[in-house]
């Protein structure tokens, strides 16, 4: 199994193919960004060079990116980042545009985590919630749920009327399936 943690190291042959070192087959351009979004760090190299061709391709999957009419990055972006290659500027614009994007991921990151679910508004979402637990309780026998999970649950249902009635009709559900089964 290869460490996800390294770069996937991605050689380039002199026919311009490339070849992905962990699976031992040829990608393409298109496989790059798949992989780039799942998380892992990528590494490019020129096999006969030893080059490093990783910001070539990055930027050429950006290019195309944007050709497709899917623009992420503003002309005023693309300017300002044009002009930073002319000016004394260029020394700081890498550690701004990294430092903007760690911004970006952690803020993104918390926002999800304190981003309520819009289900749990919905009337009825908690009754329902307990329904599909006391389901997959009774047709699991209570096997796949935890100790934890199984409390919570008991302390919702109880004394709630109509829970009990589907725990009945899962319970007698359950027996016919037996039944069935046999």
């Amino acid at each position: 199994m290869a460490d996800s943690t390294a770069p996937l190291l991605i050689k380039r042959y002199a026919s311009r193919r490339l070849y992905n070192t962990e699976t031992s087959d040829y990608v393409t351009l298109d496989d790059i960004p798949k992989c780039i979004r799942a998380g892992r760090e990528v590494q490019i190299i020129d096999l006969k060079s030893g080059d490093d061709l990783t910001r070539q391709y990055l930027l050429q999957i950006i290019a195309d990116h944007e050709s497709t009419g899917q623009n992420v990055l503003p002309i005023n972006v693309l300017t300002d980042l044009v002009r930073s290659y002319t000016t004394e500027v260029q020394s700081v614009v890498p550690q701004f545009l990294s430092a903007s994007f760690e911004m970006l991921r952690n803020g993104q990151s918390k926002m999800m985590d304190n981003f309520p679910n819009p289900m749990t508004a919905m009337p009825g979402f908690e009754a329902m919630k307990a329904q599909q637990e006391a389901f997959m309780k009774a047709m699991t026998g209570g096997w796949t749920m935890d100790a934890k999970m199984s409390d919570k649950t008991e302390t919702r249902s109880s004394g709630s009327d109509g829970l009990d009635d589907i725990k009945k009709q899962l319970a007698d559900l359950q027996d016919k399936l037996s039944k069935l089964g046999k």
